[in-house]
């Protein structure tokens, strides 16, 4: 099963209508927990780097995603800004990103 993490940034109905038509099964990821069945992980994005940055963090999801994808090694997908997210940190904003990648966007 696929987990489309929802953390108020991201464009989840777009996600939902191509799974649906392509009857992929996947499950909207709105706590931590529900990132424990998923064996993939899909973080999608819109808007700016800081702001994506502050709406993951206050969701909860952060910590879960690091232990999911850095211990677990679930296979991951960020798309448009999930997947700047990924880096240290972005010159269009100040905040810091989950750092997984030694770069910045």
């Amino acid at each position: 099963m696929i987990a489309v993490v929802d953390y108020g940034s991201g464009n989840i109905q777009a996600i939902a209508n191509i799974y649906g038509r392509l009857k992929v099964s996947f499950i909207v990821a709105r706590q931590p927990a529900d990132l424990d069945g998923a064996e993939k992980i899909l973080l999608p994005g819109v808007g700016a780097f800081d702001q994506a940055m502050g709406e993951l963090e206050r969701s909860g999801i952060r910590q879960a995603l690091d232990r999911s994808v850095l211990e677990e090694r679930k296979p991951f997908l960020g798309i448009c800004v999930g997947m700047q997210l990924l880096a240290r940190c972005s010159e269009e904003g100040v905040a810091a990103g989950l750092g997984w990648i030694d770069a910045e966007v």
